[in-house]
């Protein structure tokens, strides 16, 4: 039986390819003055369900913390642990620096002053979301790692997808799982349950993103052989 033609009339790829390749780590323009409506959430978090998991095992869990309080919480624990990133980065600032272009090493600049501003508003965000897991693999081999992770990544990425094509910015950290624990206890998250990241989540300011400057792809594919 011959497959059907694929038809780019189905769907509108300029529009897709501008979604996938604008979708940006929002930390300065997120607008922490506007609340998010639940009903949008849960329906990106609908969205993001669709994504593949291992075995179809759907384990996956969303954690959404809009309650002030508990956003000052995590918040504080993000700053903790942003300090003390902050601290190892700016050790390795000269070994860094001698390897990067002076584009490149600019641009890591500027990516550290967003990243700071994040640390220091992080707990402001009118939403924060943590996509977490069923199941502990820390001491577990490759594959199981691999499995469990690959089971909320794609969700959790589909669901910055989903907000960005409305309207809202998200940012993908993970500095909070230096604390993981004390976070959980915050959150009342199972010791069973590994949390992935945490996304902040508001509406973003100005206009549109652009596609970021990137190391072409041609340097890092390879075809049949390294």
């Amino acid at each position: 039986m011959t497959a059907p033609a694929y038809d780019e009339g189905i769907m509108d790829l300029s529009t897709i390819d501008h979604l996938l390749t604008t979708t940006r780590s929002v930390r300065k323009r997120l607008d922490l003055t506007r609340a998010v409506p639940n009903d949008v959430i849960e329906r990106c978090i609908e969205i993001a369900t669709q994504a593949p998991s291992a075995s179809n095992s759907q384990r996956w869990h969303f954690v959404v913390i809009v309650d002030a309080k508990q956003r000052a919480a995590v918040g504080a624990i993000y700053r903790r642990s942003f300090d003390v990133y902050l601290q190892e980065q700016r050790a390795m600032d000269a070994q860094r620096r001698a390897q990067l272009s002076p584009a490149r090493w600019a641009q890591a600049m500027r990516v550290r002053d967003s990243a700071t501003y994040l640390s220091e508003h992080m707990g402001e965000a009118p939403a924060l979301i943590i996509p977490c897991i069923e199941g502990r693999v820390e001491n577990a081999g490759q594959q199981a790692q691999a499995a469990t992770y690959g089971s909320i990544l794609p969700a959790a990425w589909s669901l910055m997808l989903a907000l960005r094509a409305r309207g809202i910015g998200s940012a993908w950290t993970t500095l909070h799982l230096r604390y993981e624990r004390e976070t959980a206890a915050v959150l009342g998250i199972p010791e069973t349950v590994t949390q992935a990241a945490l996304l902040p989540v508001a509406y973003y300011s100005g206009q549109d993103f652009k596609p970021a400057t990137r190391i072409t792809a041609k340097e890092f594919t390879h075809w049949n052989t390294w």
